[in-house]
């Protein structure tokens, strides 16, 4: 910083010095003779100059060094350097100094969770794509090896195969559609067994290949919901209940509501959970030690509905037993939460 930059920044303390000297001398030439205060006014004049003079040069003394060492810091070539300045002067530097650090720390926070969305989103499509490899490699077997079997044998495998690749893929395009949510629904007041009943329908091929048996209790209940991203919510905890019955199991739908809220339970007579993962199966690419030994997975079904049923303003639960049950909740509170959407 020069010294002539100095000034200019101080330019409305020397106005205001200007203008007073003037008011000074103006009173004392009216109110006395001319010629008896010249030298008087001379006298001050030189010594507020004077004063002054000293005031702006110790000033610039002192303010020359931080600014100096500010330049140097602005102009450091490097992305990474750590953001240590000098130490204020005044109270005016403190604040800007603690407003800086503030807005600092808020960018390294929002970096760092950037860069923990990229890692979890680059670990989730290296995992997806490993996972949809295996319908894909499996239908090339059954069409390499479909010597012998007739065309609607063929056809009806092939058809499970890409009904695989049709979840894999809804399941990527609702996870990239999480962060943008509220610009994508609708909320309505929707019939709880016309929903099933969508899900049901469309898992129906693996209930009938399994022999799982589908249960609907008389459900006469309505919630205030969005119709396709609740159908895809049930459509991940069903295809989690299918895929952990084994032949022979059950899949039982129950709906009950108190003063307080509307549940929609999803019970399946399946493998269970253990009860150590039980508080951990909402959390991303978690698949438990059954689910590992079980089958391979993404690990994203779950996640993805507990993070849409909160944006929907609902709330998910699940209770289980090792080698017996497990049940899935969702709560539909009788309020106007859902308005309040993320």
């Amino acid at each position: 910083m020069s010294f002539i930059q100095y000034i200019k920044d101080k330019r409305y303390f020397l106005m205001l010095y200007a203008g007073m000297m003037g008011f000074i001398s103006i009173i004392m030439t009216l109110s006395f003779n001319p010629a008896l205060v010249s030298g008087n006014l001379l006298y001050i004049h030189i010594v507020c100059f004077a004063l002054v003079t000293a005031y702006l040069l110790i000033g610039y003394y002192y303010r020359r060094s931080y600014y100096r060492k500010l330049q140097q810091l602005i102009h450091l070539d490097r992305e990474d350097w750590p953001v240590v300045a000098p130490e204020p002067q005044n109270l005016q530097q403190r604040l800007y100094l603690e407003l800086f650090t503030k807005l600092h720390r808020q960018h390294e926070r929002d970096l760092r969770k950037l860069n923990e969305e990229k890692i979890d989103h680059q670990e989730f499509i290296l995992s997806w794509i490993h996972e949809v490899k295996l319908p894909i490699a499996a239908s090339r077997l059954l069409m390499e090896n479909s010597t012998g079997e007739t065309a609607d044998s063929l056809a009806d495998k092939l058809e499970d195969e890409l009904d695989k690749i049709e979840n894999y893929v809804e399941q990527a395009l609702y996870y990239s559609r999480i962060d943008s949510f509220s610009k994508d629904y609708f909320i309505t007041e929707e019939p709880l067994d016309a929903i099933i009943k969508t899900c049901a329908k469309k898992f129906a091929k693996t209930f009938i290949n399994k022999r799982i048996r589908f249960h609907m209790e008389d459900i006469r209940q309505t919630v205030h919901t969005d119709r396709k991203w609740l159908g895809f919510i049930l459509d991940q905890i069903v295809a989690n209940a299918l895929k952990y019955t084994n032949e022979g199991g059950t899949i039982t739908f129950i709906a009950e509501e108190d003063r307080q809220e509307k549940r929609m339970h999803i019970i399946d007579s399946g493998i269970g959970i253990q009860p150590e993962d039980l508080h951990r199966v909402f959390e991303k690419g978690f698949t438990g030690s059954i689910g590992r030994s079980h089958a391979k997975s993404t690990g994203m079904g779950l996640y993805l509905a507990k993070q849409l049923v909160h944006k929907l303003g609902h709330h998910l639960s699940i209770q289980s037993e090792a080698g017996a049950y497990t049940k899935v909740t969702i709560h539909f509170p009788k309020t106007d939460t859902y308005h309040s959407l993320l």
